[in-house]
């Protein structure tokens, strides 16, 4: 974890992070532990008779895994979390306002490029924000 980071997060939660894969990304969803807390309770909210909703459940509930991070501000990854985000050497962690991705930085690099197949324009919505 990036040094300007790091006490921050242990201010925040200690140091205790949680990590689960992305829905449509092959990249790690990094959750500062009071943050993934309240995103577990609204998973858990959602209706259970709904088939995407279970879905969804299982997919961040069942590869959420608690971390923490050393005292020289590192973690480690379980194999399969690794092994999801097609994880190796070279990694880009991007800060996500209440969360952090983790990227293979060849996956980060092609679709920062654009070269994802598939891209496609903003929506409607998203096209009349203002930032």
């Amino acid at each position: 974890m990036p040094a300007k980071y790091r006490d921050r997060l242990q201010d925040l939660c200690g140091g205790q992070l949680v990590i689960t894969v992305d829905r449509d990304d092959r990249c790690l969803l990094v959750y500062p532990l009071p943050e993934w807390e309240e995103i577990e309770r609204k998973l858990a909210k959602l209706p259970s008779l709904n088939k995407q909703a279970r879905r969804l459940q299982r997919l961040l509930i069942g590869h959420a895994t608690e971390c923490e991070l050393d005292s020289a501000g590192r973690i480690l990854l379980p194999p399969k979390l690794r092994e999801y985000a097609g994880l190796d050497k070279q990694v880009m962690l991007l800060g996500q306002v209440n969360k952090f991705e983790l990227w293979d930085e060849q996956a980060w690099s092609a679709i920062w490029s654009g070269e994802e197949a598939g891209e496609e324009g903003l929506s409607m919505e998203l096209e009349s924000l203002s930032l």
